[in-house]
């Protein structure tokens, strides 16, 4: 499978923008998690995030095609997290989001850790996350009524 990562700068914001409005709308409609979703992300915003000297975004490519993008946050002691990641709908459902994973991890060998959160009621990005090594913290944060965020770690 041939996915490749491109570090993303000014010149890719709206183009992120785009792909993560598309990727999380349909799960912004469904939880109705207006104040959190990714999908109500402003543009502002994503310039903020890859002007952030602790942040590095890719953008996601499959057969040269941009299909997603991923947003590795760098913490303290060798800790990273994932802020979000995402693939257009479209493309969900290939491997791409697992190949991701193993390519960001290659990328930042010195890792001891990585964390991430995804919604609780999405027992596919939760069955993926668990696949590749991600246990659950015991941390959770309600949202909504619907929606309850699930917070995940991998040690390494």
């Amino acid at each position: 499978m041939e996915v490749s990562l491109c570090k993303a700068d000014l010149k890719d914001v709206v183009t992120i923008h785009e792909m993560k409005v598309k990727a999380f709308k349909p799960l912004l409609e469904k939880y109705q998690d207006f104040k959190t979703s990714p999908a109500n992300e402003t543009v502002e915003r994503i310039i903020t995030q890859i002007n952030q000297s602790f942040t590095d975004y890719f953008i996601i490519n499959h057969l040269e095609v941009a299909v997603g993008g991923i947003r590795v946050v760098k913490k303290d002691n060798q800790i990273y997290s994932i802020s979000p990641i995402f693939i257009l709908p479209e493309y969900q459902g290939k491997g791409i989001a697992q190949r991701v994973f193993t390519m960001v991890e290659r990328i930042y060998d010195d890792a001891k850790s990585w964390k991430l959160g995804t919604i609780l009621q999405e027992k596919g990005n939760c069955y993926l996350y668990e696949k590749i090594g991600y246990k659950k913290t015991g941390t959770t944060k309600v949202i909504n009524d619907k929606m309850t965020m699930v917070f995940y770690e991998k040690q390494l």
